[in-house]
């Protein structure tokens, strides 16, 4: 518990009358056991004064409100106190009462030099700690340079201090405190010992004001210094001039005063957590009127649009950080319905949903503060989180698609729409299967062979065709059904990936249409009556169809020039190259239209002739 800072009143007090001091100054620490939250720099500062091993050069830095400047003042008295007896010697625990520590808290010890870098930026007031360092002290043990926001130097100050700061005087000190740690110069924090003074935790700072009010005599809730402490965001300093302010929004003083969470709430623009929880539960579960309901009810009360999706966002983070580590979350300091709403929410969503309502949040927040009507911004990250709430996360993508690969239909996800396509994926959602028919005969042959009169009218929506069972079946289905387009990059342009009943996974060339894949799926699913996913995979796969004719016809060219006809023939005919194979009983392509003439060839050439 701090013990209130008893230095003299402050100038202008009158007989009878003292005036009042701020909390924030009348609790502010005297020693370093009075500090809270830097167990670091106050262990390591304590053991290098007992054991004498002070370095001559200090830079303290962290956010506002922590305790630099505090700390600092606590070093000079520790340095300087003499003990009530004037016999003592450097300490961790100065006494307080002997004139070197009295004069140092008054801010009028001669040998303790306090200089504010923001107003004091140039050589000049550097030149004057130069030329100060020389002369021994006066009154106390050392010559203490304290200079706040030492960021703000310039660089010539910097410089012109460098020399002096490498190699001081063994009778001077300089201790450094800024909140822009990256704005001081490299070359003077290799000079100085950094100490990093680390953000206040909320309970800690709770427990700190406690004992502050139960001095003051002045009831305060629990719930509400714990808000004070969560919006003080870890600076000592700010908790207490919001406890400050709390107590004189109470109207009362002395023991008739009490401050209550709904007070604190009023004053800070917060909003009642369970309010947070209930627009946050209606629409994560999918309920877009009834949270915009609770907005506006919301927005009537007072509340700020900004602060309300910051209350949304903390909220979710709470429920994925209850997920991972329950007991450390979820402790008593949390008030008692917040932690079991939180419990059961924590329980029944998944960290895929929370991530995702974590990253609209997000999102949401950047809209927000760049909008017109920021209350209308709120409402459409609102309608936007709401809509997700039906639809499927990625691992549920996933299994889906692993049941449908095996059952060859995809399983629906409960109350959830048709998924999207996943990142990267050219897979679109087709339209619902219709009736299945009669299915027409069998295709006949390869592609370039095909008879469109075997097969039914593309026109007519009636009959659907069977569903393919390999590649090239699915291949020749578009020649049948004569978009010759398709079939042509399919053909010689796409490498067969995954190919099964209801899942087709390609590699396409460079060049292949932008919008092959949703088209191959749009059309198998008119054709067969099914559902098709069709996704562009970046896997090696199998050659082209193309390819793979090819090989087969140099192989077959091949083994015929191992033919002694052949040969002979060759011999006769000087120059003659075989450039086909035809065998007994293939059709004479001279009675059939040549379609594989529409299939573009990749090389750019067109190599086939007959011989």
């Amino acid at each position: 518990m701090t013990s209130p800072d008893l230095s003299p009143d402050p100038p202008g007090a009158t007989t009878g009358q003292t005036p009042y001091r701020v909390l924030a100054r009348k609790y502010r620490p005297t020693t370093f056991a009075d500090m809270v939250g830097q167990e670091a720099l106050v262990r390591t500062l304590t053991n290098a004064i007992a054991n004498g091993r002070l370095a001559h050069a200090f830079v303290l830095t962290g956010v506002r409100g922590v305790g630099k400047t505090t700390s600092a003042r606590i070093m000079a008295r520790a340095l300087n106190c003499v003990g009530p007896d004037g016999t003592g010697g450097p300490t961790a625990t100065p006494c307080g009462v002997c004139d070197n520590c009295r004069s140092i808290a008054d801010d009028r010890h001669v040998d303790v030099l306090e200089m504010d870098a923001a107003s004091h930026t140039g050589v000049d007031d550097i030149r004057e700690i130069i030329d100060g360092v020389r002369y021994t002290p006066v009154m106390g043990r050392y010559k203490v340079y304290i200079i706040d926001e030492v960021h703000m130097l310039s660089r010539n100050a910097f410089n012109a201090l460098l020399k002096t700061l490498e190699e001081p005087p063994p009778h001077v000190i300089f201790i450094f405190a800024t909140t822009e740690i990256r704005k001081v110069p490299v070359t003077v924090l290799s000079r100085c010992q950094r100490f990093d003074l680390r953000r206040i935790d909320a309970d800690v700072l709770a427990k700190h004001f406690a004992g502050i009010v139960e001095q003051e005599q002045v009831a305060v809730e629990p719930e509400a210094l714990a808000l004070i402490a969560q919006a003080a965001d870890g600076s000592a300093r700010d908790g207490l001039s919001l406890l400050d302010q709390a107590i004189a929004l109470s109207g009362m003083a002395g023991a008739d005063a009490r401050i209550t969470a709904e007070q604190v709430r009023g004053m800070l623009g917060l909003v009642d957590r369970s309010r947070v929880i209930d627009l946050f539960e209606t629409t994560v579960r999918g309920r877009p009127a009834d949270a915009l309901k609770i907005l506006d009810d919301m927005h009537r009360d007072g509340a700020d649009p900004l602060v309300v999706l910051q209350d949304l966002m903390q909220f979710t983070n709470f429920l994925a950080r209850a997920k991972v580590v329950p007991d450390m979350v979820l402790g008593p300091e949390v008030p008692e319905a917040e932690r079991k709403r939180g419990q059961a929410l924590a329980e029944q969503l998944g960290q895929p949903v929370l991530a995702r309502c974590w990253q609209m949040l997000l999102k949401g927040l950047g809209e927000l503060q760049a909008a017109p009507v920021p209350q209308a911004a709120l409402e459409m990250v609102l309608l936007r989180i709401a809509y997700a709430a039906g639809l499927p996360t990625p691992d549920e993508l996933l299994r889906t698609a692993g049941a449908e690969g095996a059952s060859g239909r995809a399983p629906p996800v409960a109350g959830a729409p048709s998924p999207p396509p996943a990142a990267g994926s050219a897979a679109l959602t087709p339209p619902p299967p219709r009736a299945e028919a009669a299915p027409p005969r069998p295709l006949p042959g390869p592609a370039a062979q095909l008879k469109p009169q075997a097969v039914a009218d593309p026109a007519d929506d009636a009959p659907q065709t069977p569903v393919p069972t390999d590649f090239r079946a699915l291949v020749e289905l578009f020649a049948a059904r004569k978009e010759m387009d398709i079939y042509g990059h399919l053909y010689a342009g796409a490498h067969e990936v995954r190919c099964e009943p209801g899942r087709l996974e390609v590699r396409l060339r460079d060049g292949s249409p932008r919008t092959l894949a949703s088209d191959v799926m749009r059309l198998l699913g008119d054709w067969t009556g099914r559902r098709w996913v069709v996704t562009v995979s970046g896997a090696v796969g199998e050659p082209t169809l193309q390819e793979q004719d090819r090989a087969e016809t140099d192989q077959a060219i091949a083994d015929a020039r191992q033919d002694p006809l052949v040969r002979s023939l060759l011999e006769a005919f000087p120059g003659a190259e075989i450039t086909d194979v035809r065998r007994p009983g293939d059709p004479d392509p001279a009675s059939e239209t040549d379609e594989t003439d529409l299939i573009p060839d990749p090389e750019g050439a067109d190599e086939d002739e007959d011989l």
